[in-house]
């Protein structure tokens, strides 16, 4: 991300909250007059609350506040937001006090603390296979008529990615607008500032006007940054209508998001996008789960970034099986910068800050780290009593620090150039930034190398040369270190993330210039995270919406994973920041082929009652259920089911209890007069068995229900966790993969 986000993330803490309202009184006794912003669940008493006016939601949920604070300007009391779409329930800034009280009237269910969130191109089209004039853009007509809701942090209506060029004006079914003053378009239809009223829905930290337009930014040539990949610009979906939500400014809560999402769906859109996530919580304490439960249920497709946490397992965000789970990957373009050292020995890194007058003599090389432990990583401050004046400084990646931030320490001390040193960490996976001084942030084997070389002499040398844009890296797509990963801390029994999408050193619309040019609105930055691989899956999103109207979310999100490239563009397996195969945990079902899943052949459709069984099946009382469903569930009365007979387009088997069976409903959505033959793959330690091991389809829309039965084969195991994948393949072009993920005994 850029640095003023990168920041941002670093100084935000989460804030728990507890399951059930007896824990959060007695937590909150001790602090009972401070306030907070609670978000409370309640029952609905109305049978239609759709049909209710906004003043009479308000009335109904204003009947939970205390008497004497209702209302009160700032106070105790206060109303913030009444929901009628997302949940049964109201945003309030209260005193445990008042949860108290409330806690004792008829149709309250829980009270919890607002909880903290955090934000998780020219070529990208191209690499994702959309072309103009041909194939699935065409054939989509670029995601005309679809409405991609984004929640972030506002956007820049003026920007060129957001003119209307060829925009057919709104679908019939619109029902929002642009508020503070921004003026609507055929592109930019709506926009609404969830955080203050009456403040326009403005973008100040760039990440709202950077993901807007990667999902659905029109064409704007010579976009570029620094001279730097340099082309025409455009979103997955160029032709897709974008509304902004804004719902963060430096900080996410779950209140203002609830409430950006209530009102895209009030709204219209089609598809929701939103790159922010937190920690893993049960889903019915996920306010962002239970809205997107709420979405789906409205045929909307919610796409949701996978978090910036890895490479560690289990550390995904937005684990709930009804939104799709973006992880980030590279692509095949990269912004080459070359360390050249004294003894004529050069590694490839890569920056987009490239000036063309930077001298190719030889400077001294400095390591300050070498000497002061807290100057390794070149914080602010942190060279303060070293000689650093014109020279090339090496800085270790991480230590709470920004890498922008880093460059910018080197460039106030005096030094000319920066190499960012990665760990084994990071590995081989590094970021192109828009830096303040020459930089080359190598891999970590080129950064044992340089610093084996500065070890080895007494006169250390370096410089940095610039090689500009290269396409044509054969590596990718590789998964990039900070992907968050697998498994599931919540339901492990469900396989994530889904998918991966570009979201390494992505060229998207920016606020502002980064070269101090006020000449143009046509400004642009590149920046890094699973907040950029989100939108690209978004566009796609609505790419398939439009191609196929009739297609639920889960459908689509079937055909997106089913379909799923699994090597990279040098016919090998995908790889991992070390360049080791990657696992399920980190590639998720493959990296996104927007062609092939516009023609899957055959999907795993889920239907919202469908999620009733399985979260009964996760040990969740009825209340529990009812929050996230919002509606009455006794348990006791449905048959549950175990996470993994979810008719997911994945599998997460856990074999610890035995051999397991469960069933798969698939449905066509190809040629009437069909057949799908079984192909399976496996390792000795695991025994798969399909029933039947044909599909012969007469109709389209037809189903079928297969058998699936996983044993272990009791031979002696090197690793517990093993994996496979099952295909059915029709011999003509439709190939339909599911993963497979076993823990074994």
């Amino acid at each position: 991300m850029a640095s003023k986000v990168e920041l941002t993330l670093l100084q935000i803490s989460f804030l728990c909250f507890f399951a059930h309202c007896f824990a959060l009184v007695q937590e909150t006794k001790e602090s009972s007059s401070a306030q907070y912003t609670y978000i409370v669940h309640v029952r609905n008493p109305f049978e239609h609350v759709s049909s209710l006016s906004n003043d009479h939601l308000e009335r109904w949920h204003s009947s939970f506040l205390a008497k004497s604070t209702e209302g009160s300007n700032g106070g105790s009391g206060m109303l913030l937001h009444s929901y009628r779409h997302v949940m049964s329930g109201f945003a309030a800034r209260l005193t445990a006090e008042d949860v108290e009280e409330m806690a004792k009237k008829d149709g309250f269910i829980s009270a919890r603390k607002d909880r903290v969130h955090s934000l998780h191109t020219t070529h990208t089209p191209s690499f994702l296979g959309l072309h103009l004039n041909v194939g699935f853009w065409q054939g989509s007509t670029y995601g005309d008529g679809v409405v991609i809701g984004l929640l972030d942090t506002g956007i820049t209506p003026d920007h060129p990615s957001f003119n209307d060029e060829g925009m057919p004006p709104p679908p019939s079914k619109w029902k929002g607008k642009c508020e503070g003053g921004i003026v609507c378009n055929n592109k930019l239809i709506g926009a609404k500032n969830l955080l203050s009223t009456g403040e326009p829905p403005l973008d100040t930290e760039g990440h709202g006007t950077h993901t807007s337009s990667a999902a659905a930014g029109n064409f704007v040539s010579n976009a570029n940054v620094f001279g730097q990949a340099n082309g025409t610009a455009s979103g997955m979906a160029p032709r897709a209508h974008v509304a902004m939500y804004k719902v963060c400014a430096e900080t996410c809560r779950s209140s203002a998001i609830l409430a950006g999402m209530d009102a895209a769906i009030e709204d219209g859109v089609d598809v929701i996008s939103y790159s922010i996530g937190g920690g893993s919580v049960p889903f019915y304490e996920d306010s962002l789960s239970i809205a997107a439960y709420s979405a789906i249920q409205k045929g909307i497709i919610v796409s949701t970034s996978a978090g910036n946490d890895g490479p560690s397992n289990g550390t995904l965000s937005n684990e709930a099986p009804w939104v799709i789970t973006v992880g980030a990957s590279t692509m095949d373009r990269n912004f080459r910068t070359t360390v050249v050292l004294g003894n004529a020995e050069e590694f490839d890194g890569q920056s987009v800050f490239q000036p063309k007058d930077f001298p190719s003599t030889l400077a001294p090389l400095i390591y300050p780290g070498s000497t002061n432990d807290g100057s390794m990583y070149c914080g602010n401050g942190s060279l303060n009593g070293f000689d650093v004046k014109g020279k090339v400084v090496m800085c270790y990646i991480g230590g709470d620090v920004a890498r922008i931030e880093k460059g910018r320490t080197v460039k106030d001390a005096g030094g000319i150039a920066m190499i960012i040193l990665n760990t084994d960490v990071q590995g081989y996976s590094v970021v192109a930034d828009t830096h303040v001084l020459p930089v080359a942030h190598v891999s970590y084997e080129a950064s044992e190398k340089i610093m084996a070389y500065l070890t080895s002499t007494t006169n250390p040398m370096a410089t940095i040369s610039f090689k500009g844009t290269i396409i044509g890296v054969k590596d990718a797509p590789t998964v990039t270190h900070f992907s968050s990963r697998g498994p599931s801390l919540e339901s492990p029994g469900i396989l994530k993330p889904d998918i991966i999408g570009p979201g390494l050193s992505i060229l998207a619309a920016w606020p502002v210039s980064l070269e101090n040019n006020t000449n143009t609105k046509s400004t642009f930055n590149v920046i890094s995270g699973t907040s950029m691989s989100c939108p690209h899956l978004s566009g796609i999103a609505a790419l398939l919406k439009k191609s196929h109207p009739n297609w639920s979310p889960a459908a689509i999100k079937s055909a997106i994973m089913t379909t799923a490239d699994t090597l990279n563009l040098n016919n090998k397996p995908i790889m991992d920041e070390r360049m080791r195969p990657a696992d399920l945990f980190t590639l998720g079902a493959g990296h996104i082929n927007p062609s092939k899943a516009n023609d899957p052949g055959l999907v795993y459709d889920i239907q919202p009652k469908d999620y009733i069984p399985y979260l009964c099946g996760l040990g969740y009382t009825d209340n529990q259920v009812g929050i996230i469903v919002q509606q009455t569930v006794t348990c006791s009365q449905i048959t549950s089911i175990e996470q993994a007979q979810l008719n997911y387009p994945s599998f997460a088997i856990n074999l610890s209890s035995g051999n397991k069976t469960y069933t798969r409903t698939v449905t066509n959505v190809g040629p009437a007069q069909s057949t799908y033959s079984l192909s399976i793959y496996t390792v000795p330690e695991l025994g798969i068995e399909v029933n039947p091991t044909s599909l012969a389809f007469t109709s389209i829309n037809q189903q079928i229900t297969y058998q699936i039965t996983f044993k272990y084969s009791n031979i002696p195991v090197i690793s517990p966790h093993v994996e496979g994948a099952i295909e059915w393949s029709d011999g003509k072009g439709h190939v339909v993969r599911s993963p497979i993920s076993v823990q074994l005994p």
